[in-house]
């Protein structure tokens, strides 16, 4: 294989002056191999979000690389791998795309330059004098050369510090529909994720969890768990919080059946048992009370001196949600004693490099970190305790000399995972004589994501006692009102808990578009021109997608007898997006017949990207309206272990029709993985409400 090495100056340095801007070298992020394939390092994990894609899309396009020979790999974890804006290498917030879309584009022109240069100097003209097209240099003469021709020359050059980017009107690749280059071994079941690793002499590990969380092993009987021919060990060793029982073994089958003989004394003394029921309780009145500041703004007494008749209050319930990712948890490491290898499907490689360092008892680059292919995700791997690597790494420190794979089943994850804090709202609107909010006082109670973790995030996301990812939603509403009384109060519960896809919007918003369209109904308004009325000055993307979908969702007029329609809008950091749904209800359930949506994400670099997370999207979110959508806990123990208890939507659930229809822009690019989930539950209970004539305040919809 012929790499594109490259050294960053240093002259600088040495004379002492300020470094120059770090300029990432195309060496560790393109190889040009003497058959003219190019390959191209992702520095982000996929997890279903189409990154393996885009981020090559945009370095080929400026590269002029031909696209047909290009292959994505999945980078390590290395320190030219971190994202350019955060300093840490990971996966996270709808980030990709929008984070690395410069860096990407300066690669591939950096590139591009390279071989322009060397394929100028050997034909002994100037470099504006040639062309470039398909991984071919042109230049005057009829004279060309091949990339893969020209790569080992080139990458004896230096960088160049600065480079002409393309005009958008250039893109060959950016902007346009382009398939997946991981698509079809997806399809055709050849594509290996982290769960299908197969490594020389690898061991499984299962692992027997404390049924309440924090729980301890108070002893353990595993005279019959050995007995299980293929059994290598059995041990205790120690979790984030508590204990467990890791048994080793040849295959998974072995280690499942000698886990299942497994007989374990816990202890859970002292500790709290949460539960569902009593905790709904307690953060209800929690509610009735202030907690710490989130957003204060004009009078917050205004509501007191409005007329109960032009006051409404309202109380919201949200569950605990798991993950659930399709492909179980799993990862493998292998312990030499002075050295280890990590295979990780990790959405944090940053962090979890340096954790499985830390419990080997190594530095961070003494860890070969592998990141593999994930069965989907959505915020399980992202972990801010690494407690999925430290557990492998603690298994392997124990077997020495062998990679050990760690998996956890479908129970395990379920009901000793990590999960989508419960939350409740009480909301009070006083509404003006337009039919406007003019007070909107609200309080928000529920676990932080990050508070009391120690992590170096916790500082940037937590103001006045309030995690930032709790209320967003709330804290950022972009409807302008005039008098707004936004606080939170965040409980410790004894259950660990993650940040979900859309994070703190999956209930914020369905509180805010739930209401606004309970208003809009209120004043017999046009649920969209309510919206666009409401709208602040600065919410110019929600402006363009709710005029969007006024005009592409033109058959809500004419509906027929017993459908109706919702409404609902959302931004994620800087996408914003608007739903309409049409609905009926058949035998009892909802049934979606068609969905509309608008999506305002500046430049879409790849349009199929964008349609296909909107309709995987909007299935997800419908997972919190299913009747099972939701984790419960009784005594402390997680009531639900698999699909058949915490149900996500069928095919019948999922909706008839999903349209796609994206703002034209030349703005910077803004990611698409999250914004949709948080706007398919709001509309479908206001649509719900014209069919019913109920509120719906809690969720998973139990009975309609």
């Amino acid at each position: 294989m012929v790499s594109l090495y490259l050294d960053l100056p240093t002259s600088a340095q040495e004379a002492g002056q300020a470094p120059p801007a770090k300029i990432f070298p195309p060496d560790a992020f393109i190889h040009i191999r003497p058959d003219g394939k190019i390959v191209i390092q992702v520095n982000r994990v996929e997890v279903g979000q189409g990154t393996h894609t885009a981020l090559p899309m945009i370095l080929a396009d400026e590269m002029d690389a031909d696209w047909s020979q290009v292959i994505a790999e999945l980078a390590p974890a290395a320190d030219v791998y971190k994202d350019p804006l955060i300093g840490v290498q990971w996966v996270g917030g709808s980030t990709a795309i929008a984070n690395s879309f410069p860096q990407y584009r300066q690669l591939g022109a950096r590139a591009r330059s390279m071989l322009v240069q060397t394929a100028a100097d050997g034909w002994r003209v100037k470099p504006e004098q040639c062309r470039t097209a398909s991984s071919i240099v042109y230049g005057p003469g009829n004279r060309s050369a091949r990339y893969s021709d020209l790569a080992n020359e080139a990458a004896r050059r230096p960088i160049p510090d600065k480079v002409a980017l393309k005009n958008p009107s250039e893109f060959k690749l950016i902007g346009k529909p382009v398939r997946r280059l991981d698509g079809r071994a997806k399809c055709d079941g050849s594509h290996k994720f982290a769960i299908d690793l197969d490594l020389p002499g690898m061991l499984i590990a299962l692992v027997a969890r404390p049924p309440v969380f924090s729980g301890k092993v108070r002893r353990f009987d595993d005279k019959e768990a050995r007995a299980v021919p293929g059994v290598r060990d059995v041990f205790e060793y120690p979790l984030v919080k508590g204990s467990a029982v890791a048994v080793v073994a040849d295959k998974f089958w072995i280690a499942k059946q000698a886990r299942d003989r497994l007989k374990v004394d816990w202890d859970s003394d002292g500790i709290e048992h949460a539960d569902s029921s009593r905790l709904f309780a307690q953060y209800k009145e929690l509610a009735k009370t202030p907690g710490g500041v989130a957003v204060k703004r004009g009078d917050e007494t205004a509501i007191d001196r409005i007329p109960e008749s032009q006051r409404i209050v309202v109380e919201f319930e949200f569950p605990y949600l798991a993950h659930a990712p399709m492909e179980p948890l799993s990862l493998a490491v292998r312990f030499d004693g002075d050295s280890a290898e990590a295979w990780v499907p990790a959405q944090l490689p940053t962090w979890e490099q340096a954790a499985t360092a830390e419990v080997l008892g190594l530095a961070p680059e003494q860890v070969k970190f592998n990141v593999l292919f994930a069965g989907g995700s959505f915020g399980r791997r992202g972990l801010v305790d690494s407690h999925l690597v430290r557990e492998a790494a603690a298994i392997a420190k124990r077997v020495r000399g062998r990679p050990v794979k760690l998996i956890f089943t479908r129970e395990d994850d379920m009901r000793s995972g990590y999960y989508r804090p419960m939350f409740a709202h009480r909301v009070e609107v006083g509404i003006g004589s337009d039919g406007a909010p003019l007070a909107w006082r609200h309080v928000v109670v529920g676990q932080s994501f990050v508070k009391g973790t120690g992590v170096a995030m916790e500082a940037v996301l937590v103001k006045n006692g309030v995690d930032k990812l709790a209320v967003e939603g709330s804290s950022d509403s972009p409807y302008d009102i005039p008098n707004v009384d936004l606080t939170a109060h965040h409980p410790t519960v004894n259950v660990p808990v993650l940040s979900h896809r859309s994070v703190g919007y999956g209930h914020n918003s369905f509180v805010r578009e739930t209401l606004i369209e309970e208003l809009a109904d209120r004043a017999k308004t046009d649920p969209i021109t309510y919206r666009l009325r409401l709208l602040n000055k600065d919410a110019y993307k929600f402006r363009a997608v709710l005029t969007l979908l006024n005009e592409k969702a033109s058959w809500r007029t004419g509906l027929p007898a017993g459908h109706a329609v919702g409404y609902a809008c959302n931004q994620y950091n800087n996408t914003a997006c608007a739903c309409a749904v049409e609905l009926s209800i058949v035998n009892g359930r909802p049934k979606i017949h068609r969905v509309t949506v608008t999506v305002h994400c500046g430049l879409a670099v790849n349009p199929l990207t964008v349609e296909s997370q909107f309709q995987g999207g909007i299935g997800f979110g419908l997972t919190q309206v299913m009747p099972r959508g939701a984790v419960t806990l009784k005594e402390g123990r997680v009531e639900q272990g698999n699909f058949d208890r915490y149900a996500p939507p069928y095919i019948a659930d999922a909706p008839t029709d999903i349209d796609v229809h994206i703002v034209q822009s030349t703005e910077p690019p803004t990611g698409v993985g999250e914004a949709p989930v948080p706007i398919i539950a709001p509309a479908v209970v206001n649509a719900l409400y014209h069919l019913t004539g109920k509120r719906y305040r809690s969720l998973p919809l139990v009975a309609l």
